[in-house]
């Protein structure tokens, strides 16, 4: 096995001729830019976070801007990016820097790793790459390196493992060019050495890795264990009012889609679906839309017209919606108090953020 320098070398030199060097939080590099693209980067590919970076960046280019900002607009440029409690931390963390450390981004580890939404590997990219200091990262790209270059079996979730491939990670640090060490690696699992097809004539550790010794690559690291998700089910009121405009409520601070706006929902049990897999609406779902219609606009006169069912899959099981479109005769009676509910305008849509179903639905609305 190559030293820790033969190592970090061989990964330095890749670097040099075949690392992406023109990624857009690669320029002006500050430690906010640096955290921001970090975040957007869990679980989302390079490809769709440059423009959101890019978008981001304009609308709110310091942590102070971040920090001032409302949460719905903070939202609103994190739509599609799904993952949302990203977005909310991401909120408070600059809050947290503007309030408690003037602005300032802590430069170590221990430090960030205390600020809302960033975790270990997180804090390590910020530390190695904004502030050019030796720390470890182990996002999933280089958790998939370093488990087939050292032999590492099993899932990575799980604690043993973990705590492996960050040994290895740590040993493997170099104290210099730590930013262009930490790029190199994340680069190198994402264009070389990737999940399934894996281009090991073109990687630079391919005769000291042992995953490709042993003639299996793929076989690291191991897989998470499956398991078959459960499937809930609600129905969505596409309320539309006479000018066209259609209501939509904010949803609650944490949980699914937390602080998004979205359509009421009524949630189905067994029997309701059953019931609903048998005619296009039943008269229950019927009894129910004009019983919140009258309750929430003093409005009885409705018109209800079914939409096909769609899904939308989370990490931890799907949610098939059944989308009912609601037109009001007459203009909503009943006042709705406090802010969060409004009547959203599509050819002038306001800047809040909005669930991935409920942006697709407003759209098809639009048409």
């Amino acid at each position: 096995m190559p030293t820790p320098e033969q190592f970090q070398q061989m990964v330095l030199d890749w670097f040099d001729h075949s690392g992406r060097k023109d990624l857009p939080w690669q320029e002006n590099t500050t430690p906010y830019r640096v955290w921001v693209s970090e975040i957007m980067l869990q679980q989302t590919q390079v490809k769709t976070v440059i423009p959101y970076f890019q978008r981001f960046m304009e609308t709110l280019p310091t942590v102070e801007h971040l920090a001032a900002a409302s949460q719905d607009a903070v939202l609103h440029l994190w739509t599609g990016l799904g993952y949302y409690s990203r977005a909310r931390n991401l909120h408070r963390c600059a809050q947290t820097v503007c309030e408690e450390y003037d602005g300032n981004f802590p430069d170590t580890v221990e430090g960030l790793s205390a600020l809302p939404g960033i975790g270990r590997s997180t804090a390590g990219a910020i530390r190695s790459i904004a502030f050019g200091k030796q720390a470890a990262i182990l996002d999933g790209n280089v958790k998939r390196v370093l488990a087939r270059y050292a032999k590492i079996s099993g899932w990575p979730g799980k604690t043993p493992v973990a705590k492996e491939l960050w040994a290895v990670a740590e040993q493997l640090t170099p104290r210099h060019k730590t930013a262009q060490y930490s790029q190199a690696m994340m680069d190198l699992g994402a264009t070389v050495c990737t999940r399934s097809k894996p281009g090991c004539e073109q990687c630079p550790l391919q005769q000291a890795c042992q995953a490709w010794l042993e003639g299996n690559p793929t076989a690291y690291p191991g897989k998470k264990p499956r398991k078959i998700l459960p499937v809930k089910s609600t129905t969505m009121l596409l309320i539309q009012n006479r000018e066209g405009e259609t209501y939509l409520a904010k949803r609650p601070p944490s949980g699914i889609w937390g602080g998004l706006w979205s359509f009421p929902e009524l949630h189905q049990d067994e029997e309701c679906v059953a019931e609903a897999q048998k005619a296009e609406t039943s008269q229950h779902q019927s009894a129910a839309i004009t019983a919140f219609c009258l309750d929430r606009f003093g409005c009885t006169s409705i018109s209800i017209e079914p939409w096909p069912p769609l899904r939308h899959t989370f990490s931890h099981y799907h949610l098939d919606i059944t989308p009912v479109r609601v037109k009001l005769a007459n203009s909503p009676q009943a006042v709705m108090e406090g802010g969060g509910h409004l009547w959203y305008n599509l050819s002038q849509p306001e800047a809040i953020g909005l669930a991935a179903p409920v942006s697709k639905l407003l759209k098809l609305l639009n048409k």
